[in-house]
């Protein structure tokens, strides 16, 4: 839509050595107008804006380099990326700030969509929070264009942890896929909504948030999607066959159990996911209990 970018990415990347060589990394095709740099520096002097989209559990020590690479403070960071901190239950956000400092300008960019649909031109909507409200304006001013229209966000919190959790969800939806249960995917979404909406309240958020575009909006793009990450990791999982992607909700669902111990909030779904995951117990009887055995009033 007509911004000036600087692409950054670590030397050892294979997709920013693809990007150098050729332009491409298979899906999408950078313009000449883009430019590629491995040095953090080039993007810091660069940007009147840093988007980041890196994995989750990375944020803190990218920050780091940052801190140290002399970013100013004016400086606004977009965490177009979704997760906790695994040891801590941070939000993203939560990180920056821990990090850069409270002053720190930071926004999410949260929301349906994948790569292969964009470059379609297949068109979503996503959303845009701050804390900073004059922040979130100007970057849906500058970032909206035809392929995606933005929402003004209105609670960080609960926009933070609908998007994140909604990874381990699609694990869980991956898993159904896997075990040859499909027919189960409504119940895990209106349960998987419930439970992440009860959390989203006793952490000081707006339950409501969690039927949004952040969490419950992102379910086709996750849940059922050939391209979801998360979805296709808990599928292969489930039929032992290895995956080589990023699959955000593994360390999320870790960070899920720690927020419900801390909040008080029964999670089991994410707990779920957890336990077959973290500590290994037999995925089939996890998700019988889950879904098959336990006589539940609905909500």
């Amino acid at each position: 839509i007509g911004h000036d970018i600087t692409l950054y990415g670590r030397p050892s990347s294979r997709s920013m050595a693809a990007f150098q060589s050729s332009r491409t990394n298979g899906m999408v095709h950078l313009p000449d107008s883009v430019r590629l740099s491995t040095q953090l520096s080039d993007a810091v002097q660069h940007g009147e804006v840093l988007v980041i989209s890196i994995g989750a559990q990375g944020l803190r020590s990218l920050l780091a380099e940052l801190k140290s690479a002399q970013l100013p403070h004016t400086i606004p960071l977009i965490l177009c990326m979704k997760g906790i901190e695994e040891d801590t239950g941070l939000r993203l956000s939560q990180v920056v700030e821990a990090v850069l400092g409270p002053e720190a300008p930071v926004a999410v960019w949260v929301g349906p969509g994948h790569v292969q649909d964009f470059t379609a031109g297949i068109p979503n909507c996503m959303v845009i929070d701050s804390k900073d409200r004059c922040l979130k304006y100007r970057l849906v001013d500058a970032f909206g264009g035809d392929l995606i229209r933005f929402y003004y966000g209105s609670d960080l919190l609960g926009n933070e942890v609908g998007a994140a959790s909604k990874n381990v969800i699609g694990i869980a939806a991956g898993m159904l896929d896997g075990a040859n249960l499909t027919s189960l995917k409504g119940a895990l979404i209106s349960r998987g909504t419930r439970e992440i909406s009860r959390l989203i309240g006793a952490m000081g958020g707006n339950p409501i948030t969690a039927y949004g575009l952040g969490h419950l909006g992102d379910y086709a793009a996750t849940v059922f999607s050939p391209y979801s990450h998360n979805r296709a990791f808990g599928e292969k999982f489930i039929r032992q066959e290895p995956y080589h992607e990023l699959a955000e909700g593994v360390s999320t669902s870790a960070a899920m159990v720690l927020l419900a111990q801390r909040y008080g909030v029964d999670l089991p779904i994410c707990t779920g996911v957890y336990q077959i995951l973290q500590r290994k117990e037999d995925a089939g009887t996890v998700l019988s209990n889950l879904f098959m055995r336990s006589i539940k009033e609905e909500f």
